[in-house]
């Protein structure tokens, strides 16, 4: 699991030779605790290969072959955090500016099969507040709510939600 209860994309590094065409399979969790597994080839020699799933928990990672010398399996700086895992109303949010500007999407789902509804944009001055309301009776995410951004440009982040 990571530091901050998220998920983040993996990535598999390979500094052998003649690695190309091995795969890892990755078992563990997503953003809502449910089970999730990726299998992540390798594409040549002493590379990184990043996936596509957010893992929030990584129970296992079991390889097709014997890889020709040591193996790492590290994370991106893609995250992703669930914020409710059923139906629900977003009324509002806050978000502290990380050092770097970003964008943060806002997914009726999960970050794989979910909807991007909207998004913010941290604009990048360290310790900043962006402080939103949201109008009327809020935006409706129907599979849950989960967000999506870049490790550094968030700090911290609040939801308001019914």
């Amino acid at each position: 699991s990571f530091a901050s209860g998220g998920a983040r994309i993996l990535s598999v590094t390979t500094t052998g030779t003649g690695d190309n065409g091995k795969t890892n399979t990755i078992v563990g969790t997503d953003v809502f605790d449910n089970s999730l597994t990726e299998v992540i080839t390798s594409t040549g020699s002493a590379e990184a290969v990043n996936g596509t799933k957010y893992f929030k928990t990584v129970t296992s990672v079991t390889s097709s072959a014997q890889f020709a010398a040591n193996l790492k399996v590290g994370s991106t700086a893609s995250a992703a955090q669930a914020v409710f895992a059923g139906r629900v109303k977003l009324k509002g949010y806050q978000i502290v500016s990380g050092g770097t500007a970003g964008v943060i999407d806002f997914i009726d789902g999960t970050p794989e099969s979910g909807s991007t509804l909207f998004k913010a944009r941290t604009i990048g001055t360290d310790n900043t507040t962006i402080d939103h309301t949201v109008p009327e009776n809020g935006i409706l995410f129907i599979s849950g709510m989960s967000v999506k951004y870049t490790i550094g440009t968030v700090d911290m982040m609040h939801f308001y939600f019914a």
